[in-house]
């Protein structure tokens, strides 16, 4: 660790420093960041979708290719400039702070008449009685040891009172202008990374750099900006602290803290999604470069994600959640889930994190039912939920992650969070949410409805690939039976697994089987009992269950299938099951094409 330097700063220059004109300064960087990022916006929201809108061929691609880069640039030149901005504001706080505690000091040495010296040091008058004549006692002069506080003993001898006040003065002098030192000494290290390379390209490596630029202004910034975000407020709160926010403020949270704006519930759809797409360059930044499976993974799904995003789509992607926590974090909207009256949060299941495969397969799945959606109500968004840690079979726990119920748990609290968010930011006066359980992410909505008082804003919920919810009954998840709807194709493994009564029991009368006992008839006498409770497709659950293709047989050409498991979204392979979530995710619910209990 690098000491700090002995510091050469006086008095007498820390109070006659100028904070204004460091705020002066960040406001110009501030005009170049927002040039940059209006720069930025005219290429990706016009001139982009213009010319693929309008020119094809080799030409028109390399065209495209080329503004992107320049997109990028100027990116990159609205994040380094915004840092520039919030490091000179922080430093005229920080100083400014040290000026009031100098101001402080001198002034209670002028009431008293001491003199301060140009060293700091501090002469007072006479004062007190001595002990044996009673004549007053000399002045003298005190000066800071660098232990505020502390006064020698005075033997036998009556101190001037004086003196302790004196040497108070001196000591928050001292470290009025100690603590500047460190300060200017600590901005000018970052101040010098700031600088952009030569060059008109701004490669994956610059953006490393950046990343590194950030977290360093971060770290000197934290009491300036990050004290004040209302992290255990309610979503709602959140909204109203952004909205109350100067224009200035947001710009500079937006600048050093995209991590933490675009990943909080409760800011609007637009300002999420800006954060985020800075984010995602500072988290690839990040991982270029690193050989571990686990960074190069991560790293292929988050090219994926900005490939995406800068390829364009219908309906418009938002990122609204971007992250390297855990397994992954990664909240995808095709529609403003603001604008839309009607919003799906799809939650994944096993084996689902922040990897191409999701990037991919996961990401379609919440397009093709916003466009399911849209086509009967053109206000409709759909959310790709990666807000959880979800179980994989390949981190170390095995099967038993999934066989447990903690990851839904968590998971549950985080989705509760993310739907009061949605309802906070939605302009609609009665705005219409469905959530979206898949497989173990259908765990993960049952465990939600079980939190507080359910899942806020939530009118209608979705289960397909279910191995059970966590309830025995649709009217448990807190939205009406009638509202609860289940898709479960005959061939999906994953809604037939036994229940954990079945497992233990069938274990237990194994040996009795060649008798004639069925084990099965015992532990399960209605045949509608799965891993997590009743099986949401029988009766006995009570929910709606709506039309699915049967899917691919479990042994396909090459071996073993679960492709059944996967299909319920993808209007091609199942067109009938995507049907039926598009027209429940748009209101249409009583449209839907009905499939007999199990």
């Amino acid at each position: 660790m690098t000491p700090t330097p002995a510091p050469t700063l006086t008095w007498a220059e820390l109070r006659d420093l100028k904070c204004a004109e460091l705020e002066g300064a960040a406001d110009g960087w501030g005009r170049s960041s927002n040039r940059a990022d209006a720069a930025r916006d005219r290429i990706e929201q016009q001139l982009l979708t213009g010319l693929r809108d309008t020119q094809e061929g080799e030409a028109a691609q390399a065209a495209v290719a080329r503004l992107r880069q320049l997109g990028r640039n100027f990116q990159y030149v609205y994040t380094e400039c915004g840092l520039l901005r919030t490091t000179l504001n922080s430093l005229a706080h920080e100083m400014r702070t040290q000026q009031r505690a100098l101001k402080e000091a001198l002034d209670d040495a002028a009431a008293l008449k001491f003199t301060v010296g140009a060293d700091g040091s501090v002469t007072y008058p006479a004062a007190g009685e001595a002990l044996v004549d009673g004549a007053p006692l000399r002045g003298g002069t005190a000066t800071s040891n660098g232990l505020p506080g502390l006064v020698p003993p005075s033997g036998l001898i009556a101190p001037n009172p004086n003196a302790a006040k004196a040497r108070d003065i001196a000591d928050r002098v001292a470290g009025a202008v100690r603590a500047a030192a460190e300060i200017d000494w600590r901005y000018a290290g970052i101040l010098r990374r700031l600088k952009a390379e030569e060059g008109l390209k701004v490669p994956d490596a610059t953006w490393r750099d950046a990343a590194g630029d950030a977290a360093a202004v971060r770290d000197a910034a934290g009491a300036y900006l990050k004290d004040a975000i209302p992290y255990d407020a309610s979503p709602a709160e959140r909204r109203d602290w952004w909205a109350g926010l100067t224009q200035e403020q947001r710009e500079e949270y937006l600048a050093v803290y995209p991590d933490q704006i675009g990943n909080l519930d409760g800011i609007p759809a637009l300002i999420r999604d800006a954060a985020n797409r800075d984010n995602l360059r500072l988290l690839i930044g990040e991982l270029e470069g690193r050989d571990d499976e686990r960074s190069a993974t991560r790293l292929a799904g988050l090219r994926e994600i900005d490939r995406q995003l800068g390829a364009g789509t219908q309906p418009p992607m938002f990122l609204l959640g971007i992250g390297d926590e855990g397994n992954g974090r990664a909240i995808v909207s095709y529609g403003n889930p603001d604008t839309a009256r009607n919003v799906a949060a799809y939650v994944p299941g096993l084996n689902t994190s922040l990897d191409e495969d999701f990037a991919t397969n996961d990401l379609k799945r919440a397009r093709d039912t916003a466009i399911g959606a849209r086509y009967h109500d053109p206000s409709s968004a759909a959310i790709a939920w990666l807000g959880y840690d979800a179980p994989q079979a390949i981190d170390g726990l095995g099967s038993a992650a999934v066989a447990l119920d903690w990851r839904a748990t968590e998971g549950g609290k985080s989705l509760n969070e993310f739907t009061a968010g949605l309802s906070a930011t939605n302009e609609n006066s009665d705005p219409h949410l469905t959530a979206i359980g898949h497989s173990y992410g259908s765990r993960t909505v049952g465990a939600a409805t079980q939190q507080g008082d359910g899942m806020p804003g939530v009118d209608d919920i979705v289960l397909v690939g279910s191995p059970g919810v966590g309830v025995d009954r649709a009217e448990d998840l807190g939205v009406g039976s009638d509202h609860v709807f289940v898709g479960s194709a005959e061939n999906d493994v994953v809604t037939t697994v036994p229940s954990k009564r079945e497992v233990v029991v069938g274990a237990a009368l194994r040996p009795l089987a060649p008798f004639g006992v069925d084990a099965g008839d015992i532990a399960d006498p209605g045949n509608d009992d799965l891993w997590f409770g009743k099986d949401p497709a029988s009766q006995a659950f009570g929910a709606k269950r709506f039309r699915v293709d049967d899917g691919p047989g479990l042994v396909g050409p090459v071996g073993p299938s679960i492709a059944a498991h996967s299909q319920y979204f993808d209007p091609k392979r199942d067109a009938a099951s995507a049907s039926n979530i598009g027209l429940i995710v748009a209101g249409r619910s009583s449209k839907i094409s009905s499939q007999e209990y199990r």
